[in-house]
């Protein structure tokens, strides 16, 4: 299942709503713009900086980071790229005055195994975690955090909490977050939770209309993308992030087509083979 997307619409749709894990709300929280950062010089990726308003009487720039897959890695590459952040920006007219860290697990199983060289870093209150599977029963969460707490409901369980979901939105929508846009989310994530399953039947389960919808076709796509990526994972070992961006870039049917091609691969240099001769999907 392709998470890291779907935060990123949540995020997108309302940025105030990471300040539920954080202690010391800011004044300006519902004023604050997400934004996924690029450091071009490294090639590193920020999965969310959430920027304060202009005119904020104190800048603190929060940093997000969604891991749903073990990253040994992952203490070195955040804080690496949070301050290379700060760093650049500090430079700019207008620096931040401090930072925030919200790093986001499905589960406490998926944290590196040694965090020793960061532990000072992680002990900081400047730095939160948070363990979805650990916050308790999603109907008692608000709204947002129950969007980001179906992306691990078991498949057994997530089309009762979808509807539920569903239920709240007419009641608990906004400006910032509109029942529309609710809709679409809850859709999304369960098209990729079931991605064999044809509209139709996502349509009985929900009780929606799905006909000639794009967030249906582009959950579609997100559904197939991710379960091409988790089948190279198991036969190719992990993927690196430019072969998986390549492979996000095809076309449904050329996802489609790599699904079955990979049977075939026995290695890395196929994968990157096949994907050499694929015309990236045009993009509107």
């Amino acid at each position: 299942m392709k998470r890291d997307s779907i935060f990123y619409k949540i995020f997108q749709q309302n940025p105030s709503l990471i300040f539920e894990f954080v202690d010391n709300k800011p004044p300006e929280a519902n004023s604050y713009k997400f934004e996924s950062v690029t450091i071009k010089e490294t090639q590193f990726q920020i999965d969310g900086v959430f920027l304060p308003p202009d005119d904020a009487t104190t800048k603190i720039a929060y940093f997000a980071e969604f891991q749903f897959q073990k990253d040994e890695r992952l203490y070195f590459r955040v804080f690496t790229e949070l301050m290379m952040f700060m760093d650049k920006n500090d430079k700019s007219e207008t620096p931040y005055d401090d930072w925030g860290c919200v790093l986001i697990y499905g589960s406490r199983s998926l944290e590196p195994s040694k965090s020793r060289i960061h532990r000072a870093m992680l002990a900081s209150e400047q730095t939160r975690i948070i363990y979805l599977n650990e916050l308790g029963d999603l109907r008692e969460q608000p709204l947002g955090l129950g969007l980001m707490m179906l992306t691990i409901v078991p498949k057994g369980n997530a089309i009762e909490s979808a509807k539920f979901l569903m239920e709240r939105s007419q009641t608990e929508s906004n400006d910032r977050l509109s029942e529309q846009a609710i809709i679409d989310l809850i859709t999304t994530i369960i098209v990729n939770k079931f991605p064999t399953l044809k509209r139709k039947e996502i349509e009985t389960m929900l009780g929606i209309s799905l006909e000639e919808s794009r967030v249906y076709k582009d959950a579609r796509i997100e559904g197939e993308i991710s379960l091409v990526i988790r089948q190279l994972n198991r036969k190719l070992s992990k993927l690196p992030k430019t072969l998986i961006a390549k492979i996000e870039a095809l076309s449904l049917e050329q996802v489609e087509e790599l699904g079955e091609e990979l049977l075939d691969f026995s290695k890395v240099a196929d994968l990157e083979q096949w994907l050499a001769k694929a015309k990236p999907l045009e993009q509107g």
